[in-house]
């Protein structure tokens, strides 16, 4: 259970189980509502992805502020899996969202919609941090700086959980959690709630194994360098 194998193969499992039911089983939209109600069935995918994204983003803020002022390896470990985790569903995000957009709006992406950009920049805030802390030697200027922008870049969650409630310009306004009971039935809410657990169960799955290989690398390093010195 250390290496988070286990969850991964459930959440998968559950992901592609959704998405097939989402297809095959989820009632349809008002044709009225939607220029594209096919393309509406990505729901089930891309929400329940962004809620998994504000885990894995979560993650990597208490990772960041863990290294940042306790020093903690296991914390650090956190840093690492949790931009690795929000990389991954940010992108999933990021890719039905412009599916959908493209198909519902005739654009994939709306440069003047708050919500949408305030997510891209998350998405790239955790493609700038994986991608630069696999390209700089590991060391604790290299952490510092890393871990900052994880900390610092957090902010960008409660905008863009703020700009879903009162900058709706494109982006659809929210459906579930709104004290008004929702816009969606009970079929609809039961895949959606299903989808969400599953992306739930994949994202921890995801931080567990990354910080096992994680924690395996940080071992190698340590033996190479025991290796070397007695060389």
């Amino acid at each position: 259970m250390r290496s988070g194998n286990p969850l991964l193969f459930v959440g998968f499992l559950g992901i592609g189980s959704c998405l097939l039911l989402a297809f095959l089983w989820a009632p349809s939209v008002s044709i009225e509502a939607f220029e594209s109600p096919a393309a509406q069935r990505l729901f089930y995918w891309h929400v329940p992805a962004a809620w998994a994204a504000f885990i894995a983003f979560g993650a990597l803020f208490l990772g960041s502020a863990g290294w940042l002022f306790k020093r903690s390896e296991t914390m650090w470990r956190l840093h690492v899996a949790g931009s690795e985790a929000g990389l991954a569903t940010g992108l999933m995000t990021v890719w039905s969202g412009c599916v959908w957009g493209a198909a519902e709006w005739g654009t994939p992406w709306d440069w003047s919609d708050v919500r949408l950009n305030s997510f891209g920049l998350l998405t790239l805030l955790a493609t700038y941090v994986v991608l630069g802390r696999n390209s700089q030697p590991d060391g604790v200027e290299t952490r510092d700086t890393f871990a900052a922008f994880g900390l610092y870049g957090f902010v960008l969650v409660p905008i863009t959980y703020i700009a879903t409630r009162i900058w709706t310009i494109r982006h659809p306004g929210p459906v579930v959690a709104t004290g008004d009971g929702g816009s969606i039935n009970g079929d609809m809410g039961l895949l959606l709630a299903l989808s969400a657990l599953s992306f739930t169960v994949f994202i921890i799955g995801h931080i567990q194994a990354s910080m096992h290989v994680t924690s395996l690398e940080q071992r190698l390093e340590k033996l190479q360098r025991i290796a070397d010195k007695g060389a």
